[in-house]
């Protein structure tokens, strides 16, 4: 759910549920992509496994700005690192990944590393490991434009849609 400074509410359905926590059990996948325009900038929200599909989050040249919302635990650090930094390159699109810090109630354990990466793949903003605390990054639209029509990849791409 994302909510505008004016009170418009938009919602994402997770669209991967995570079957090792037995998620299909208990809820239904979303089916549809939701991209949010706000002050200029087209967003995609996802959560969490949807990470692991790129085909999901695939830029058909219809956002700007990627963001991951996860409980990501921390054995799997390194893959939640990379797969941020691969979408944004991959989709020529900032991305943002907040993942939860601390423990649950299962003794899964929780590092963060949320962070904010540029379409070319370098980290603009990140936090600590294990700290729950806020992020800033600029993100800009001109710098985005450029990189885009200076490495134009995204119109090379197959022609495919999900059904």
């Amino acid at each position: 759910m994302l909510v505008e400074p004016g009170g418009t509410v938009h919602f994402y359905d997770k669209r991967h549920l995570f079957r090792m926590a037995d998620e299909h059990l208990h809820y239904k996948a979303g089916n549809a992509r939701v991209i949010v325009e706000w002050r200029g900038w087209r967003i995609l929200p996802l959560v969490c496994y949807d990470l692991r599909f790129p085909v999901w989050s695939r830029n058909l040249n219809d956002y700007d700005l990627a963001i991951y919302v996860a409980n990501w635990p921390a054995p799997r650090s390194l893959h939640w690192q990379a797969l941020l930094t691969a979408r944004a390159i991959e989709n020529q699109a900032y991305v943002a990944g907040c993942n939860r810090v601390g423990s649950d109630g299962n003794g899964c354990h929780y590092r963060g590393d949320s962070r904010v990466i540029n379409p070319q793949g370098e980290i603009i903003a990140t936090a600590d490991a294990h700290q729950a605390t806020r992020i800033d990054a600029e993100l800009s639209m001109m710098a985005l434009r450029e990189y885009r029509e200076k490495f134009p990849a995204w119109q090379d791409a197959d022609e495919f849609r999900l059904r």
